[in-house]
């Protein structure tokens, strides 16, 4: 009698750490990938600022790809954030926003920089956790610039509707 009452209790156990298992794997693959940049301008290894490849269609389709492997499960497809993570158009639309072309620069080049931060040295909450991997091991300046280029390219296109 002791035995057939440890059965439901392992099946239930068991279903309950499968299950959350699958929950987390829906969250999607957070692994850094690397982005294969072939047939963009060699950057070196200085950072150039701000990001040279704003508006280069070649490294928007680049960006696009390397956003969808490394960034669209927590920020959303199409850089359309769903609010688990923090909605990528939003500074830019703010630089957007402003009047004059030489506030708008500034304050793109500024947005370039924190991003170039935050990706390069990831995130953690104020616990520690880590809330964002960093891709300083895995991305080279020009995957970062290219993934920023397609985050341009959103912006704008969400901003101008």
């Amino acid at each position: 009698m002791q035995n057939v009452m440890k059965l439901p209790i392992a099946l239930v156990t068991g279903l309950f750490f499968g299950l959350g298992s699958v929950a987390a794997q829906a969250h999607g693959d957070v692994t850094p990938h690397p982005i294969d940049t072939t047939g963009l301008k060699p950057l070196g290894k200085d950072w150039v600022e701000p990001n040279p490849y704003r508006g280069d269609a070649k490294a928007v389709a680049i960006g696009a790809v390397g956003y969808y492997h490394n960034c669209a499960a927590c920020h959303g497809l199409n850089a359309v954030s769903g609010g688990m993570a923090p909605d990528l158009l939003a500074s830019g639309k703010d630089c957007l926003d402003m009047e004059s072309k030489d506030q708008q620069a500034s304050c793109m080049k500024d947005n370039d920089d924190y991003f170039k931060t935050v990706v390069m040295e990831g995130k953690k909450n104020s616990e520690g956790r880590v809330t964002m991997p960093a891709y300083d091991k895995v991305f080279t300046q020009e995957a970062v610039w290219a993934v920023k280029a397609y985050i341009d390219k959103r912006t704008a296109e969400d901003h101008d509707k």
